[in-house]
């Protein structure tokens, strides 16, 4: 049960304490932006990046603290730390890693650079970060890392398969994250939604349309049920819930004690984790290629 361990965050007032902070990628919309106005609200110093500048003037006029940040660029990444830096005095308590999208196709039609792209932006760009922010927290002896995965990390779906990759790649950065920073009092954090109502689906048709040739392709006539999909303005998948759902399960994440390793957000990451683990393969291939 997600409780409301509000209170234990420190508040700027007169005794000189600080708020608690927090960075969090991927914030122009969906998971990344309710999240953002969400623990601001909530009385976290909120970091709110996103790769477009007109998201992160966007996110300003919303009352955030906003900043450019391009997963695909190093030196993107490192001036918006340096810019959350300046601003907290040189201590982060959270990072949410949250920015990526899903690049679908069959892999037979998948060009390499856009299984490079996918993992540049949902892998590579993430580790980086990561990378930067662990020597802050190691420095101040505390902090916790949240990474945002998908029902997609441990189970795979067809026409999915870039992002069912980088997805499961995130699954192991993460675990052996977790086993390294153990003694650093260093929390790693993986967040496990199924179907959210996000633009995701639009920013997939998107690059769809631009990386794979449908029409040439074996996959043509499925490729038609992937296309209306990918243009429905909301999920017809059952059991889909919303952004602040995901955010729910963040909170916990952030504020309890002892939060859990993997939370599974959605009846179907729930299931599928039961499946996965009872299941033949055979039989959950068959599931999952319903989906």
């Amino acid at each position: 049960m997600l409780t409301d361990n509000k209170a234990n965050l420190r508040i700027k007032g007169n005794n000189n304490s600080v708020k608690k902070s927090i960075l969090i990628t991927g914030c122009s919309s969906g998971i990344g932006l309710d999240a953002a106005l969400t623990l601001s609200t909530r009385g976290y110093q909120v970091f709110a990046t996103a790769r477009k500048q007109a998201d992160v003037v966007m996110l300003q006029e919303k009352g955030l603290t906003a900043c450019q940040l391009d997963l695909t660029q190093a030196d993107s990444i490192h001036a918006a730390l340096a810019f959350v830096l300046k601003e907290t005095g040189g201590t982060l308590d959270f990072l949410f890693n949250n920015g990526a999208y899903g690049q679908p196709g069959a892999l037979e039609d998948l060009p390499t650079q856009a299984l490079i792209s996918q993992f540049e932006s949902n892998v590579f760009g993430w580790h980086e970060l990561t990378k930067q922010v662990i020597p802050v927290m190691r420095k101040q002896g505390h902090g916790r890392i949240i990474q945002c995965s998908s029902v997609l990390g441990f189970v795979s779906m067809a026409y999915r398969g870039a992002y069912n990759a980088s997805k499961y790649a995130i699954e192991g950065l993460s675990d052996t994250l977790r086993l390294e920073l153990k003694s650093a009092n260093i929390a790693v954090v993986l967040l496990q939604p199924g179907p959210i109502n996000t633009q995701f689906r639009a920013n997939a048709l998107s690059v769809f349309t631009a990386n794979i040739d449908a029409k040439d392709s074996a996959h043509h006539v499925e490729y038609q049920q992937q296309i209306a999909r990918l243009a429905s303005k909301t999920s017809n998948a059952k059991f889909t819930l919303e952004a602040a759902d995901v955010t729910k399960a963040l909170i916990h994440a952030l504020e309890s004690k002892r939060p859990k390793i993997r939370y599974r957000i959605t009846v179907p990451t729930k299931l599928f984790a039961v499946f996965k683990r009872i299941l033949p393969t055979s039989w959950l291939d068959n599931l999952l290629a319903k989906g």
